[in-house]
């Protein structure tokens, strides 16, 4: 089933460059649909005016998109160049915590607008514009914008792209658009006086505050007497309790008691003071250390199932199939999560079920190892070498599990090794409209047993293109190389559903999974036993982690500091030149 947003080729095909203050999912997954759509498209970071001007007048683009755009538009562009801005609100909403609002608030719709870039920022005439319903649950930010977001982003980006080889059409001054959602207006920047809360209120309310600042910049609050930036919260069980009191940690998040109840807190950072800066974002227990002295650690007396135990990982049966299913903040996977998956799947593997599915949450699959708690241990080095080689455990059940059809279901995008730790499953099954990135950039080799399962998916020489070229992946040109295997609905409800009928299906085809030679090499074809593989990629990884032979340190600091680019990769620059994955594309 293709993605709606995914769209045939057109007869004009445009110069498109997407000038972006980074190149993040959205900007991703809109680079690779308008790809796809058979259009040249490029990519510039947003950095200094002048290097903006410059990098546009080199690129000489027919269209300027900018789906993340954090900064203003040069006057020299967008009087020159028609330039385009996403606004992640509807018509009417202005400023830079559209997303923030709308959440804090609690509105029941919301939207998106493509306008045109002038000199006041979110102020130009209008090129498309589309609504949609807000989730029932309060969402975190980054899901709402990984979602709805996304994909009424991608519809108008589409619309736009269409109405810009029109040379009639004039774009709709802003004030004489309908204002579809009510209160849609100004808003200025959401500060902490704005989300600030106590903790003597609800815990609905507590929560509200959390994911409407998830993941940046957080919520200032006290937690155990230290002065904190809380994220990922979640509801916890009715608890007999002073507001504020802290009552229990678990797999590294802390249960804190509310007005009414109380609130799971996953994760926390420590806020800058006279002694020092800003700490990293980091697990809530690893932040509070010393202080957690005397909290009880393990389960609270509460069913499992009525969602307000903390449970990054879970096992259910169902029939004749097994469900692993995870859910690790933003993808990342320290040694103790690893452990955790890795346990789950040995124990569903030792169970009589004729499939095994490991599926992801809906936000992320896995980005791989966990960079934000490598740099912050004492030796960072030492600290990277037992991640990596946790992370292999759980790559290592995947593959070697035989007794059952595995099923990898990645229900959100991945990253690094993140894409490579499914890859050893008998089927890997994606949600359309996710982003994959199968390749390593932050000065490691990589491993996760991708120099073993990577070329046998894709071919030993897809396999050092995908590795070399570095370029993210929609679900839909992975399944045409065969790094996926099934691309199931972007919907995540209608997705849990497809994956269940594709489960259902290889339980009653026991022998159906080994058809295509997924989880075995195919006659005549040698291969090494799997650790010689993991033997040669940590002996790489050794000089990455202990010497720091290709700028580990360096590209650790900048991703934890989210420091901004510098410059443009000049693989992502705007090319006429057709790559060999346009010449795949061209032919499926």
């Amino acid at each position: 089933m293709r993605d709606p947003l995914t769209i045939s080729r057109r007869k004009h095909h445009m110069r498109i460059l997407l000038l972006v203050s980074a190149f993040n999912g959205l900007s991703q997954r809109t680079w690779r649909v308008l790809r796809e759509a058979g259009h040249d498209v490029g990519v510039l970071l947003a950095s200094t005016e002048s290097e903006i001007i410059d990098g546009v007048r080199a690129a000489m683009p027919d269209l300027i998109v900018c789906p993340y755009l954090k900064d203003r538009v040069p006057a020299e562009v967008w009087r020159h160049w028609r330039t385009v801005i996403v606004h992640p609100g509807p018509v009417g909403d202005r400023g830079p915590s559209s997303l923030d609002w709308a959440i804090s608030e609690g509105v029941p719709r919301w939207g998106v607008t493509a306008l045109q870039a002038v000199e006041e920022m979110d102020a130009g005439p209008v090129w498309a514009t589309r609504t949609f319903a807000m989730p029932p649950d309060v969402p975190r930010k980054s899901t709402l914008y990984n979602g709805p977001v996304a994909d009424a982003a991608l519809h108008c980006i589409l619309e736009v792209v269409a109405k810009a080889t029109d040379p009639t059409f004039v774009p709709v001054p802003a004030e004489m658009m309908p204002t579809e959602i009510p209160g849609a207006r100004l808003r200025p920047l959401m500060r902490q006086t704005d989300r600030c809360f106590d903790w003597g209120q609800p815990s609905q309310d507590i929560i509200r505050a959390i994911r409407a600042a998830d993941g940046s910049p957080g919520v200032r609050t006290s937690v155990a007497g230290l002065d904190v930036y809380a994220y990922d919260a979640h509801p916890g069980p009715p608890v007999p309790a002073s507001a504020g009191t802290l009552l229990h940690h678990r797999q590294g998040a802390l249960l804190v008691a509310t007005g009414d109840g109380s609130v799971w807190l996953g994760h926390l950072r420590l806020a800058p003071t006279s002694a020092g800066p800003a700490g990293v974002k980091l697990p809530a227990a690893d932040v509070l250390g010393s202080r957690l002295a005397g909290i009880p650690e393990g389960p609270v007396d509460v069913d499992a199932d009525s969602g307000l135990l903390y449970q990054q990982v879970r096992y259910r049966r169902t029939g004749s199939i097994g469900w692993v299913q995870f859910d690790f903040y933003n993808g990342a996977m320290a040694p103790s999560h690893c452990l955790r998956l890795r346990n789950a799947l040995r124990y569903a593997a030792a169970q009589d079920t004729e499939v095994l599915v490991l599926v992801s949450g809906d936000d992320v699959f896995s980005n791989g190892i966990h960079l934000n708690m490598i740099h912050a241990a004492a030796d960072p080095a030492a600290a990277a070498w037992a991640n990596i080689r946790a992370i292999n455990e759980v790559c290592r059940e995947i593959l070697c599990c035989t007794g059952q059809t595995v099923i990898a279901g990645y229900a959100g995008s991945a990253g690094a090794g993140g894409v490579m730790m499914g890859l050893g499953a008998d089927i890997v099954a994606a949600r359309d409209g996710i982003v994959l990135n199968p390749y390593y950039d932050i000065g490691l080799y990589g491993s996760e047993l991708h120099t073993l399962t990577l070329p046998r998916r894709v071919g030993g020489a897809t396999a050092r293109r995908l590795l070399t070229e570095k370029l993210p992946l929609s679900a839909e040109y992975a399944r045409s190389i065969g790094l996926v295997d099934q691309v199931g609905p972007r919907d995540p409800s209608a997705y849990r559903t497809w994956l269940t009928d594709l489960a259902e299906w290889h339980a009653s085809q026991p022998e159906s999974w080994n058809l295509d030679g997924r989880k075995y090499p195919a006659p005549g074809h040698e291969e090494l036993p799997s650790d010689a593989y993991e033997t040669r990629e940590l002996a790489e990884m050794s000089y990455d982690m202990f010497a720091d032979r290709s700028g580990f340190a360096a590209a650790r600091l900048a991703f934890v500091a989210k420091a901004k680019p510098t410059h443009t990769p000049e693989r992502l620059k705007l090319s006429s030149a057709r790559t060999a994955e346009q010449n795949v594309m061209a032919t499926t």
